[in-house]
């Protein structure tokens, strides 16, 4: 039964490629904003990979619990409505990942502990909605943007496994952070951009909730910041002309995709919007960090 749920709501295998480029790469972008020019000691890339894929498992079952009763109701075929977990299965899951993240932190770095119960905070704010569900449902802008906040806590564990217990935040890791932020909108907004026919009632989506064009408008918005974002960062690290390009490039397809998308929306352009939303962040970590400190 959990091998089937992980299938449906947390492809271990896809998912961990995906964390293991984000943590590696957010360890990478912040030794090379520290100046150095060697890979950080594997236990550290360990560390980053191992909590952050817990952080992310925790973020997708505090979802179920969250969405509980509109899964009841409206998404009857996911994994608990339909009976092939119970809620109580995934709490103890939970409990088991917490302390996983904690003895992993505690061997590597005691200090970490601090900035690993922020990140949690942070999520059980989330998990609460921060107290005003009703208030925050009917604000989808202001529900994204508190909820985006976890992406740069994350990101700001992920890259203190590398300078914490060294010499400290280096300069440029705001920007780096900040991007992290944009990021993570570009995705949330990509994922729930949606053609009409794809639109269900109880189901949230930013396309029905702005209407389409203003959906789409607010992805590229969100792309064209995360690229100047990128740039920055890219120019600390001197590597600049190789982001720029690259991602310049891409973010012109994206624009391509968008304006179809706006012309004819079909469920085909929707999924090839999530597509490259994806496909948009793993690109930027990887030209980040991984790519520019193997080539140095």
């Amino acid at each position: 039964r959990l091998w089937i749920y992980q299938a449906e709501r947390f492809p271990l295998v896809r998912h961990g490629l995906l964390i293991a480029a984000f943590a590696s790469s957010a360890v990478c972008v912040s030794a090379l904003l520290c100046g150095e020019r060697e890979f950080p000691g594997p236990m550290t890339f360990g560390v980053a990979f191992v909590v952050l894929l817990g952080f992310f498992l925790l973020l997708r079952i505090v979802d179920e619990f969250k969405d509980a009763e509109l899964d009841a109701r409206y998404r009857p075929e996911r994994p608990v409505p339909r009976g092939l977990v119970s809620l109580q299965l995934l709490r103890t899951i939970s409990i088991l990942t917490l302390i996983a993240q904690a003895f992993v932190v505690l061997m590597f770095s005691p200090g970490l502990l601090l900035l690993l119960g922020l990140v949690l905070a942070y999520g059980l704010l989330m998990s609460m909605e921060f107290f005003v569900p009703q208030w925050l449902c009917r604000r989808p802008l202001t529900y994204m943007s508190s909820h985006m906040l976890i992406m740069p806590l994350i990101d700001l564990f992920a890259t203190a496994c590398q300078w914490w217990p060294a010499s400290g935040p280096p300069p440029g890791l705001p920007w780096f952070l900040a991007l992290s932020y944009c990021n993570g909108t570009v995705i949330e907004v990509g994922r729930k951009t949606w053609a009409p026919g794809m639109e269900r009632a109880g189901v949230d989506s930013y396309s029905s909730a702005w209407g389409l064009r203003r959906a789409l408008a607010s992805w590229l918005g969100a792309v064209a910041i995360a690229w100047v974002l990128v740039t920055i960062v890219a120019v600390r690290i001197d590597f600049a002309v190789p982001v720029g390009l690259t991602l310049g490039l891409m973010a012109l397809v994206m624009v391509r995709t968008a304006a179809q998308m706006a012309n004819r929306p079909t469920p085909t352009l929707a999924k090839r919007l999530e597509n490259f939303s994806g496909l948009w962040v793993f690109a930027s970590y990887l030209m980040l960090g991984l790519i520019p400190m193997v080539l140095r």
